[in-house]
């Protein structure tokens, strides 16, 4: 995989990627630039910030048989559910940590920071900090960013934005997460 990666990462931009909004799909899509990326032999490594460290999506059951997709997950569950928001603080505080290790290495194409946004909407992660460690990524490398309420100054920076806007959704009519379409 080394010479195909390295080759590919001297012939492109790194971008910078957001998928912003309030409709379903955010993670899908950047699960789906991490499928063609994975599929061209470049190596993905997907950070998912409110995500439960125990959960098993569809997404982690998938990366254990894909060599070369790494996923974490850092959180705690969704936040609007939490007891303790100051764990949820400290959780996204030392996941930042890890992104800025991910965002440092040579030998990674593409690195995804799932709900992103929320962190620094919530206050937990400073923006400025977000955008130097983004910034001192390595040529070549992709960034995509997921969540709703995008900061201004991470739209500006964005190379790609694409906001989601929900017209229907099956939760509003009772419907409940489904394996392989929500989790």
């Amino acid at each position: 995989m080394g010479n195909v990666h390295q080759r590919m990462k001297r012939n492109q931009q790194g971008l910078i990627i957001l998928y912003t909004g309030n409709g379903k799909g955010k993670t899908t899509a950047a699960l789906g630039i991490a499928l063609r990326c994975w599929g061209r032999n470049m190596p993905v490594v997907m950070l998912q910030f409110i995500k439960k460290k125990e959960l098993k999506s569809g997404e982690h059951l998938a990366a254990r048989s894909m060599p070369g997709f790494e996923i974490t997950a850092l959180g705690d569950g969704f936040t609007w559910l939490s007891e303790n928001l100051e764990i949820d603080k400290q959780l996204a505080i030392d996941g930042w940590e890890l992104c800025r290790q991910n965002l440092l290495r040579q030998d990674i194409s593409v690195v995804i920071l799932d709900e992103l946004t929320y962190c620094i909407s919530y206050g937990w992660l400073d923006i400025d900090t977000v955008l130097r460690d983004i910034s001192a990524r390595p040529e070549g490398m992709h960034v995509v960013v997921t969540g709703r309420d995008a900061h201004p100054d991470l739209v500006a920076a964005a190379d790609l934005v694409t906001e989601m806007r929900e017209i229907t959704h099956p939760f509003t009519k009772g419907v409940p997460p489904q394996k392989g379409i929500d989790l």
